[in-house]
């Protein structure tokens, strides 16, 4: 493998968060002002977030849009962020989202913190019980939290909990390259 940074090398998404840690205001702010600064086309910025913390109204609403199974586990976590953008006009939007919510991963694991997203939602359950705009899009649930013992999990998801990550060869991802080295 390449020299890839240790913030991309040792990231990982667990369903096994810590039920009782908490993340501090300083946390969360800098985990957004890292989405604040991702790059996006033409510097239109359009993603938002909802932010709710464990115990909190936001984070009960959030919850509560997620599938029973993931329920199971996202509420152990610290932080739930709904991941929106203002789809007006804009074709690139998502794009610029999975931007911004990449960039909070990288700074959520340069704290000490990890991160799992769910994209199974009730869209239209979110948009009514957080009382979206009309031109912002739910796109995804990030759970964010420090990792907890992955014995506390059910155990449907402790096998895949504790396997190895994978991922598809290089070769299988690229296209095109004028270097045969992949």
């Amino acid at each position: 493998m390449t020299d890839l940074t240790p913030l991309l090398a040792f990231r990982w998404s667990p369903r096994s968060f810590d039920p009782v840690a908490e993340l501090t205001h300083a946390e969360t702010a800098t985990l957004l002002e890292a989405a604040r600064w991702a790059p996006s086309v033409g510097n239109r910025q359009p993603w938002r977030f909802a932010v709710g913390h464990r115990e909190d109204e936001t984070f009960k609403r959030i919850l509560v849009n997620l599938p029973p199974a993931d329920q199971r586990w996202a509420g152990r976590a610290s932080v739930l962020l709904l991941a929106a953008y203002r789809h007006a006009g804009n074709p690139f939007a998502t794009y610029d989202l999975g931007q911004a919510v990449a960039h909070l991963t990288v700074q959520a694991t340069a704290l000490g913190l990890h991160v799992r997203q769910v994209t199974d939602l009730d869209r239209a359950g979110l948009v009514a019980d957080l009382d979206l705009p009309r031109d912002v899009r739910p796109c995804v649930v990030v759970t964010v939290g420090q990792l907890g013992d992955p014995f506390s999990l059910p155990a449907d998801l402790l096998a895949d909990e504790t396997s190895l990550r994978h991922r598809r060869p290089l070769a299988e991802l690229v296209m095109s390259w004028a270097d045969s080295a992949v």
